[in-house]
């Protein structure tokens, strides 16, 4: 019977080959791909183990699971915040994560400054774009792409925040292929702007290989190498 340290072995292996995969069909070096392994709703014993394995960087969604893993895991990991933050957490929030990679409001850079500011460091942020058509019913977070300029600008000018880059989520029923495309576009106008922000976040469990293939330098993994998340959560 396997243990739970040999499933998230098992589950690292598979994405590690994938990525592998997509990007030699990309012809890119698997080395510019960082994987950030999403454990949202899994215990802070599965990141330990992860850890042990190699995992160099997690994923959390909500504040205060993040924050109580965060100092639960005694292991040197990087710790992104992927998930939707409310305004009135930002600063909490600044105070552990090292990306946060759903910044997607002016309030949001403003309270995320303040708490990195307080903390006495400095957080890297990415601006979360909506990838949805206008008038999508079932819409994803995030800044609008003609919002996009002014928020870089402002994470820019944040002397407690670093601007990494951008991130998204393909929306739903559509063809990751084609939003992580215009997700490209989005990212080298950004670059243009300003030439270190070269991160794109793209890419689950399901659509890896389209982010990999238009230029994904993070992609967020959960169930492919968790399992399915635990019930009533």
């Amino acid at each position: 019977m396997s243990t739970r340290r040999d499933q998230l072995a098992a589950g690292l292996a598979s994405v590690g080959r994938r990525i592998e995969a997509a990007a030699q069909a990309a012809g890119r070096s698997p080395t510019s791909i960082t994987l950030v392994v999403v454990t949202k709703t899994f215990p802070a014993a599965d990141v330990q183990l992860l850890a042990e394995l190699g995992v160099t960087d997690v994923g959390e969604n909500r504040h205060p699971e993040a924050r109580d893993k965060a100092a639960a895991v005694a292991a040197p990991l990087t710790w992104h915040f992927v998930g939707g933050l409310q305004t009135n957490k930002a600063r909490a929030v600044a105070g552990y994560a090292d990306l946060v990679h759903s910044v997607d409001r002016e309030r949001l850079v403003d309270a995320l400054a303040d708490g990195a500011s307080r903390a006495g460091r400095h957080l890297d942020c990415l601006v979360q774009v909506s990838l949805d058509p206008p008038g999508a019913a079932d819409s994803r977070s995030g800044a609008k792409v003609d919002e996009v300029p002014a928020l870089t600008d402002q994470i820019a000018a944040a002397e407690a925040l670093r601007l990494r880059g951008v991130m998204a989520v393909a929306p739903l029923a559509a063809d990751p292929a084609r939003a992580y495309a215009r997700l490209a576009e989005v990212a080298a106008s950004v670059q243009a702007a300003h030439p270190t922000a070269l991160a794109v976040s793209a890419g689950m469990s399901g659509d890896l290989e389209a982010a990999v293939a238009v230029g994904a330098t993070h992609v967020r993994i959960g169930r492919a190498i968790l399992g399915e998340r635990p019930p009533n959560r």
